[in-house]
């Protein structure tokens, strides 16, 4: 399902930035959505941590493979935290988890299985404490979060500088390629506010037309 601010954020960026508009334009069939349930999407985020969108893919596959055979054919499978919970690390790892992100992987699961992450008091938070509340969970980092309040939570305006393919596509399209600092980033971005999430997705669009979806 689009989500319920898309068509007015993208009117707004098309009359504001007329690099948006152009792909905006080029990509009309393609909106952001919700693929899966909480603990799924950041399972996912973990599994991409320091890899290719492509071989996240392929690890994720194996992951759930290992944990739901009968899942394995699903396009957008959902996995059971006590499930992952119960493996052992090398189960985990024969998915091709590193040691790290089998750790990471068990701890996350557990804390969903004993309640002390409860999505349903998500709702009311503010990005930042959001934010705030997973960084606390081994192995979840700034960026891992913001990916998650883009394509899970459908926050509208997260705006993740750290992102390697943003920072490419925004030198590409504001600066033909020329280095960029972070805070000219940060600058040129302030007026796609409040719909940085979606100025985001677009601009990662112009380097993969292919979303990623969670």
């Amino acid at each position: 399902m689009k989500p319920e601010y898309w068509n007015r954020a993208i009117r707004l960026l098309s009359r504001r930035d007329p690099a948006l508009h152009g792909l905006i334009k080029a990509y009309p069939e393609f909106h952001l959505r919700r693929r899966s349930d909480a603990f799924t999407a950041l399972a996912r985020a973990i599994v991409g941590q320091q890899i290719s969108v492509k071989a996240a893919d392929a690890v994720w596959r194996r992951f759930v493979t290992v944990v739901d055979p009968g899942h394995a054919d699903v396009a957008f499978p959902a996995v059971v935290p006590t499930k992952v919970a119960s493996m052992t690390p090398d189960a985990l790892r024969s998915a091709g988890l590193s040691q790290r992100k089998a750790e990471y992987m068990q701890d996350l699961a557990r804390r969903f299985a004993d309640g002390s992450l409860n999505p349903e008091t998500w709702k009311t938070l503010s990005d930042e404490a959001l934010i705030e509340v997973l960084v606390a969970v081994k192995g979840i980092g700034r960026w891992t979060v913001e990916m998650f309040l883009i394509f899970h939570e459908l926050r509208a305006d997260v705006f993740p500088i750290a992102d390697l393919g943003l920072q490419k596509a925004i030198r590409l399209h504001y600066a033909g390629d020329h280095p960029l600092s972070l805070e000219e980033m940060q600058l040129l971005a302030e007026s796609w506010r409040p719909y940085r999430s979606v100025a985001t997705w677009y601009l990662w669009r112009s380097l993969d037309p292919l979303p990623v979806e969670y």
